[in-house]
């Protein structure tokens, strides 16, 4: 079963819809119990760092995402949900985070020409082909909401960038675990592929 982590930040229904589009059912849930029965978990979100995380502890919920973790299971961050497992964010102040990724969560720094936050399309460039990336093609576009991006203390872990207009962390893996900066569930075809080999992993 893949639990879906609802803790009234994440574009829930989106991602759960996605994966019942490849064939796959989930469940969204903020129950504990049912997060320590999942065979996979996604942690989604969309909104504040400092809310986020403040919601996760509230309702008990950093345990079990660290128990899926340290257990081995398949477990996928999207956009904020791959920011909340870093150490710190300096999103509108300093945040400690889920520190089960050694970095920092920082803001863009760019040209006037280019506008924060990103949205939209970028392309991504494959650093390290992680398992939930078969069948997607060097170059290939995913979509991007976000004014922070993560800095792993650990470039090893990098699996994705993309550029703007330097190079960031689109996308990290390590062992079980892997998150996105952009959205699967917004990012057509190879969003779903990637949606897919995860729930599919073994």
């Amino acid at each position: 079963m893949i639990a879906i982590i609802d803790y009234q930040m994440g574009n829930l229904r989106s991602v759960q819809k996605a994966l019942e589009k490849v064939g796959h059912a989930a469940e969204i849930t903020s129950d504990p119990r049912v997060l320590a029965q999942a065979d996979k978990i996604i942690l989604p979100g969309v909104g504040a760092f400092r809310d986020a995380i403040s919601e996760l502890r509230s309702r008990d919920l950093v345990s079990p995402i660290k128990d899926a973790i340290d257990a081995s299971k398949p477990f996928l961050g999207i956009c904020l949900g791959l920011q909340l497992l870093f150490d710190v964010s300096y999103e509108d102040g300093e945040y400690e985070g889920l520190g089960i990724v050694s970095g920092e969560v920082v803001r863009f720094n760019v040209p006037p020409e280019f506008k924060v936050p990103h949205m939209g399309w970028n392309q991504a460039k494959i650093v390290r082909r992680a398992p939930i990336l078969e069948g997607i093609g060097e170059g290939s576009h995913f979509y991007f909401v976000h004014s922070y991006y993560v800095v792993p203390q650990d470039r090893a872990l990098v699996a994705i960038e993309a550029a703007y207009p330097d190079p960031f962390c689109a996308m990290l893996w390590r062992d079980n675990l892997f998150a996105t900066q952009f959205h699967p569930e917004k990012s057509q075809a190879d969003g779903l592929r990637l949606l897919k080999n995860f729930a599919e992993l073994t």
